[in-house]
């Protein structure tokens, strides 16, 4: 799904007032997370882990990564080189009815 003109058409036409409040909040910092996987263990298992340790996680090698802001799933996508540093590219995005679910 690749909504991104946020559930409105891309020429449909923005109040002043809508866009004022938009402007208003544009500086507001979120969180943005990446989560690549998870799973359980039980105490004795977090307590044996040692610096070359492996944990599986539940999610498949090619499978896209979840991200959040503010612990609110927006999207998906791929890991990707940026110079040194990893990032992500969103190849997906939730639509904000689903959202707000």
């Amino acid at each position: 799904m690749n909504d991104m003109t946020g559930g409105f058409p891309a020429d449909a036409p923005i109040s002043p007032g809508v866009a004022a409040n938009f402007r208003l909040l544009q500086d507001v910092d979120v969180k943005l997370t990446v989560e690549i996987g998870s799973t359980s263990l039980t105490l004795r298992e977090l307590l044996a882990l040692g610096e070359s340790s492996v944990i599986e996680l539940d999610r498949q090698a090619n499978e896209l990564l979840d991200v959040f802001v503010n612990g609110t799933l927006i999207g998906r996508g791929e890991v990707v080189t940026v110079g040194e540093r990893f990032g992500v590219r969103m190849t997906e995005l939730v639509s904000p009815e689903r959202r707000v679910r």
